[in-house]
């Protein structure tokens, strides 16, 4: 349950839909099972073992997209309507051209599509009212989207944006490193990814690399500017941050710690809604002390007051 990366989007100011109505919206666009002709189907599936759509601790929302897929690679299509076009060209007489071939490989993926055997796959989001987040643990901005766009579909509107700050990360970043310190409550790791400003873009990453060197500094000096950079936030929560604003290779560092001590066992329940609890209180702090760092409006508005 623990998320490893986030896409992180702001709620609308206006955001009024409570669980109830969240879980029965969420249940009536539940996830269908591929029909013969189709190749992928969305749905919403249960967030939790509980087997609820939409699991809500202290406000905080856990909700699931899943998506089955059908596998039929291209390359096996291309070997059946090959073998076909082989064959065809014995009967006709002469080698099959390029419109037949186009038929033959629309017929053979009809052939092979209801045979194909079918990949699910499971997106999580959190949904913050109390703070106006919108986060999902995805690794690309695709799937992120693919969980956007059902929610809006499913709730019939959805005005959310991805979280936008006054400073970009990639200056923020290379600033912070050419300084050799981050603001707030974070400090720098040991990965980090540069890249040159001009047309063939070339890289230089580092890993378990201490990032306080001249030669760093130089590179930087020299046109090249940060894409990737590790940060630990209180000791606490590690990760990667990117130019994109995507929040990269979570890793929990003192949970464990945080866990109650009542000397009595949990159940599975009990534990989920533990860590969900944690999981969501970490991450709410983080995300204010991030966009504060580089210059979401909101939180600077907020620190002004």
């Amino acid at each position: 349950m623990w998320f490893k990366n986030l896409i992180v989007y702001r709620l609308p100011e206006d955001w009024s839909v409570s669980a109830t109505e969240l879980e029965e919206k969420l249940a009536a666009r539940s996830l269908m099972p591929c029909g013969s002709f189709d190749m992928q189907s969305k749905g919403w599936v249960f967030s939790s073992d509980l087997e609820r759509y939409v699991h809500t601790v202290n406000g905080q929302h856990l909700i699931a997209l899943g998506v089955d897929q059908k596998l039929l690679p291209g390359s096996v299509i291309r070997q059946v309507a090959t073998e076909r076009a082989k064959e065809m060209a014995k009967e006709q007489g002469y080698p099959v051209g390029r419109r037949q071939m186009r038929e033959l490989k629309m017929r053979v993926t009809e052939e092979l599509r209801g045979r194909a055997l079918t990949r699910k796959t499971v997106t999580h989001a959190w949904i913050d009212p109390i703070n106006g987040w919108l986060v999902v643990n995805a690794s690309s901005e695709g799937k992120a989207e693919d969980v956007v766009e059902t929610l809006r579909n499913t709730l019939g509107s959805l005005q959310v944006t991805l979280l936008e700050t006054e400073r970009s990360p990639s200056s923020a970043l290379t600033a912070w490193l050419m300084l050799g310190d981050a603001p707030l409550t974070f400090t720098i790791d040991d990965e980090l990814e540069l890249q040159a400003a001009d047309q063939s873009k070339p890289t230089i990453r580092y890993v378990r690399h201490p990032l306080d060197g001249k030669e760093i500094r130089a590179q930087i000096s020299g046109g090249m500017y940060a894409t990737r950079l590790g940060l630990t936030w209180k000791d606490r929560i590690s990760f990667v941050l990117n130019e994109k604003l995507h929040v990269k290779k979570l890793e929990f560092l003192l949970i464990e710690k945080d866990k109650p001590e009542d000397g009595g066992e949990t159940t599975p329940a009990e534990q989920f809604d533990i860590d969900f609890t944690l999981m969501t209180g970490e991450l709410a702090a983080l995300l204010k002390d991030l966009a504060t760092a580089l210059g979401a409006p909101e939180e600077k508005q907020a620190a002004a007051a």
